[in-house]
């Protein structure tokens, strides 16, 4: 179970625009069951201060967590920023490691 700055946010929800979650029912988000898909999208499509609400909501160990053996997909330009970003390797994330184990298609 993912563990989230209670202390920061008071059990509330992160301050993200709803625009990241146009296809998902805002207000019936579960920030915490969700917690992969949501750190997922935000990294995926948020701005720098949408990474940091992520982090101050969530706690950067729960984030480096989820992306080193929870987070199954992302895209390349998304995992060169991340490694930059939390200061990691390419083969310390779960989808990286999952994309050099699957074989492409053969044309």
């Amino acid at each position: 179970m993912v563990k989230y700055n209670d202390s920061n946010t008071g059990g509330q929800r992160p301050n993200l625009p709803k625009y990241l979650f146009w296809d998902w029912d805002y207000n019936a988000i579960d920030w915490q069951a969700g917690y992969r898909s949501i750190i997922a999208r935000v990294l995926e499509r948020g701005n720098n201060e949408e990474w940091q609400e992520i982090i101050r909501f969530y706690g950067n160990d729960t984030i480096v967590n989820a992306l080193k053996t929870e987070i199954k997909y992302l895209p390349d330009y998304i995992i060169d920023k991340v490694c930059g970003y939390f200061n990691l390797q390419q083969g310390e994330l779960a989808c990286y490691t999952r994309k050099q184990s699957r074989r492409g298609h053969w044309i």
